[in-house]
């Protein structure tokens, strides 16, 4: 049987209802011919439309707190183990943040996440986040509200709950197999344990990660199994994009066809969730970003990111709109 004949296979078995196996995923992963690729993209654009429709969710997001981080990511502009120029400023004003949510909003974005650098957020800026969440939702009641603030007690999550927070980032980056050559300074354990912590509080997930920090192949996979198995909402997925002063600065990140076969793997592991590309997309594919919708995603970061800068949010609009997809 013929690798198109598989990935039809694979099609059926999929809208069926049946998940993809590892070795099966496995043996997308290792595709490389144009006309295969194809196949690929067109079977998990097919998934996509099956589970997940023609709508693309828009997320803006906000760096509330930039730099100083006490973790060594080893992809971190902001961890202060690593001699990088991105801007340092403490928690800005709750004035400043419903500002920027209301520029998120006049974006068309669907969702605004408020994201602080470092482990873990105070008692006196979770206070500050909780009550500008609680205004955000009484001034804008459409827009879902995110927050990535590092690890949480169960006591900082059901604060965030109660005062309004529809999902909380977190994510595991990589696969545990590679997590101790790009995080020391706390473990991939760690990382599960706010997401327990969030689940059992009833705030949804967005737990994804980055490509491009030295996984192989079968990494790739292992992450995305990852996922499938926590059960998440939303997988965000970065593509690195190098910071001088870092440990990855040199890294190697896969062409434009490798990242969209990538988004169709994952898309084919995970038919029904939300799969949004972040970080990265602009530099790494180039003019292939449109592709990703047809590959499998069916979100977007919308705006700029935490230290690097994004599309124009009308370019992104207009894109979508090219392509026949609504927002």
């Amino acid at each position: 049987m013929g690798i198109q004949d598989k990935i039809k296979d694979i099609e059926v078995k999929i809208l069926s209802g049946r998940d993809l196996s590892f070795d099966e995923a496995d043996s997308l992963i290792k595709i490389n011919e144009a006309c295969d690729l194809q196949a690929l993209f067109e079977t998990a654009n097919r998934v996509r439309e099956k589970f997940r429709g023609d709508r693309v969710d828009l997320c803006s997001i906000t760096n509330a707190k930039s730099g100083n981080c006490s973790q060594d990511c080893a992809f971190c502009a902001q961890s202060s183990h690593h001699n990088t120029k991105t801007n340092t400023y403490p928690f800005v004003s709750v004035e400043e943040i419903l500002e920027r949510a209301k520029h998120a909003f006049n974006s068309k974005a669907h969702r605004f996440c408020i994201v602080t650098s470092g482990c873990f957020v105070d008692e006196k800026e979770l206070q500050e986040i909780c009550r500008v969440v609680t205004l955000i939702k009484k001034n804008f009641p459409t827009l879902k509200m995110d927050a990535s603030l590092g690890k949480l007690t169960r006591e900082q999550a059901r604060s965030l709950k109660d005062a309004g927070l529809d999902r909380y980032n977190h994510n595991i980056e990589t696969t545990e197999s590679l997590f101790g050559q790009i995080c020391t300074t706390h473990s991939f354990k760690d990382r599960l344990e706010t997401i327990r912590i969030l689940k059992e509080v009833g705030i949804e997930v967005c737990c994804g990660g980055i490509i491009g920090l030295g996984e192989n192949d079968r990494q790739r996979i292992e992450f995305a199994f990852y996922l499938k198995e926590l059960d998440v909402d939303c997988v965000p997925i970065n593509f690195l994009n190098p910071v001088g002063g870092t440990p990855l600065e040199n890294n190697k990140i896969p062409e434009p066809l490798e990242l969209l076969k990538i988004i169709s793997v994952f898309r084919l592991i995970l038919p029904k969730k939300q799969i949004r590309i972040c970080g990265g997309r602009q530099k790494n594919l180039r003019q292939y970003q449109s592709r990703i919708f047809f590959a499998g995603a069916d979100a977007i970061i919308i705006g700029d990111y935490l230290t690097t800068k994004g599309s124009q949010p009308n370019e992104d609009l207009q894109m979508i709109s090219d392509l026949g997809l609504r927002i």
